[in-house]
């Protein structure tokens, strides 16, 4: 009597692993926000989170919900959302000055030798770390909003541009 079974191979789902890149999320802040109703007052809570993979993505998300945890969870979706790619030299530094504004928010920033660290202030400094950039020299100017100056440091980053971008520009305007 002999049986035609297969053996049955363990783990194989193993090779279905998640290949999505890991992302670092910090927290900048939380608030408690209350609206005022007919029937009282309705507190909720507002997260401003940053993410990035420390290799040159990096977002912002905000979200409220009526407790902490709902409302971090839904602030990195909405980062993971707001995702950009930005170029990092040999030296994990930016490739040249670049400002950015947003709102009352301005931010300078300026690359820096290898070894000075980030030299920045607040959620700019977190926007930097999360993104994967090392020395940097960053300065914020106008509003200490947390939130408007994380978005302005995003609008600096998003006009960092490389060598082979602007070459690319130019080869396109010359012909």
């Amino acid at each position: 009597m002999s049986t035609n079974l297969k053996p049955i191979k363990k783990n194989s789902r193993r090779k279905d692993v998640n290949t999505e890149p890991k992302f670092i999320e910090r927290l900048i802040k939380i608030s408690r926000v209350s609206k005022v109703t007919k029937g009282g007052k309705k507190l909720s809570f507002r997260a401003i989170v940053v993410l990035g993979d420390e290799n040159g993505q990096v977002g912002v998300g905000v979200a409220k919900a009526d407790d902490v945890v709902n409302a971090f969870k839904k602030a990195k979706t909405d980062g993971k959302k707001n995702l950009i790619k930005i170029p990092i030299t040999k030296s994990l530094s930016i490739p040249h000055n670049v400002t950015g504004k947003f709102g009352a928010c301005n931010i300078v920033m300026r690359p820096s030798i290898e070894g000075s660290g980030v030299i920045a202030g607040g959620a700019v400094r977190t926007v930097l770390e999360v993104a994967g950039i090392k020395n940097v020299i960053a300065k914020q100017l106008g509003s200490d909003n947390l939130l408007n100056n994380a978005r302005a440091a995003i609008v600096a980053l998003k006009n960092l541009t490389t060598k082979s971008q602007v070459s690319k520009k130019r080869d396109i305007i010359l012909k």
